[in-house]
C-alpha cells in the first residue's frame, strides 16, 4: 500500500499554494478539499472572531424567541456564537440562512433545517425568499456580527417587520501571524489568494503594510464567492475572481485557473 501511494500520479493543484484567509475553523474544510487535489494552504485568518461584548443580551434574546415569527442567522459565526440550545427553539419558528454554510452550521447545531435562497447567497437573496415577502406586523430576529450590515433588517422594516438585531460575535483584525504570512509570500509559496469579506482583505492589506510582501501579494491571482467582495479586491489591484459560492465553488475555480495557468518554478 505503502509503494502505490509513493506512486501516485501528482494531483491537479500540486506545488499551487493559496492564501485561506477565513477562521481557522472555517478554514479546515477547505484545507482538507485542496490537500485531496495536492493542493497546500497558508492559512492566515483575516477577522478574529470573538464572543459578544454584551452576552446577557444574547441570553435575554434566546429567552424571547417564543415571540418572533422568524429568526434569521447571516453566517456561520452567527450560528456558533448565536445559537440556543436547540432544546429551546420554539417550535415552527422558521430559521432563514443566506447560503449552504450557514445552512451547514445550523443543522450541525441540531437546530430545524433552514431557508436557503436559490437566487444569490446573501441578504438579496434571503429577501427573495417567500417566506420573507408579505411580513407586516411579524416580528423577526437577526442573528448577526456586531456592527453588520444594515440591508436586510431595513428592507423588512420598510416591509413591515419589527426587527430585532442580537449581535452575537466581535470581529477583530489579527494582531500576529502576518510577520509569518510575509515569509511565504517572499519565498514564493503563495499563488492564489481566496477571500470571504472586503473587511478581511483590508486587514490583511493593512498588515501587511510596508513589507515587500504587499507588492506581491496584489500579484497573486485572487478568487471571491460575491460580486461585492471580488469588487473590493480589484479596487486594490487584484486580479480578482468571482467564483460560485461555498467551498465547492472555489475549488472547482481554482482547478480551472491551474489548468490553464499551470505552477512553474518562477518565483511570483
Amino acid at each position: 500500500m505503502a509503494g502505490a501511494t509513493r506512486g501516485r500520479a501528482a494531483g491537479p493543484l500540486a506545488g499551487v499554494g493559496v492564501i485561506v484567509t477565513r477562521p481557522v475553523r472555517q478554514a479546515a474544510a477547505l484545507v482538507q478539499r485542496l490537500a485531496a487535489y495536492d493542493g497546500h494552504c497558508i492559512v492566515w485568518p483575516a477577522i478574529v472572531i470573538l464572543p459578544p461584548a454584551d452576552a446577557p443580551a444574547l441570553a435575554r434574546a434566546h429567552e424571547c424567541l417564543g415571540e418572533y415569527d422568524a429568526a434569521v442567522f447571516v453566517s456561520a459565526n452567527a450560528v456558533e456564537f448565536g445559537a440556543p440550545d436547540p432544546l429551546r427553539w420554539p417550535r415552527g419558528l422558521p430559521i432563514y440562512a443566506p447560503g449552504a454554510g450557514t445552512a451547514a452550521a445550523i443543522d450541525a447545531v441540531g437546530l430545524p433545517a433552514a431557508h436557503v435562497p436559490t437566487t444569490s447567497f446573501d441578504s438579496d437573496g434571503l429577501l427573495a425568499l417567500p417566506g420573507l415577502q408579505a411580513v407586516a406586523g411579524r416580528r423577526i430576529v437577526v442573528f448577526r456580527g456586531e456592527d453588520g450590515r444594515a440591508q436586510l433588517g431595513d428592507t423588512l422594516r420598510a416591509r413591515g417587520a419589527r426587527v430585532d438585531y442580537v449581535d452575537c460575535y466581535q470581529r477583530a483584525a489579527p494582531r500576529a501571524g502576518a510577520a509569518g504570512l510575509a515569509e511565504r509570500i517572499d519565498a514564493g509559496d503563495a499563488h492564489a489568494l481566496s477571500l470571504t469579506s472586503a473587511e478581511g482583505l483590508r486587514n490583511l492589506l493593512r498588515a501587511l503594510d510596508a513589507t515587500p510582501a504587499r507588492a506581491r501579494l496584489l500579484r497573486l491571482v485572487a478568487f471571491a464567492g460575491h460580486p461585492r467582495i471580488a469588487a473590493a479586491a480589484r479596487a486594490e489591484g487584484l486580479d480578482a475572481h468571482e467564483t460560485p459560492p461555498g467551498d465547492g465553488g472555489l475549488v472547482a475555480a481554482l482547478l480551472e485557473w491551474f489548468g490553464a495557468h499551470p505552477v512553474n518554478s518562477k518565483k511570483p
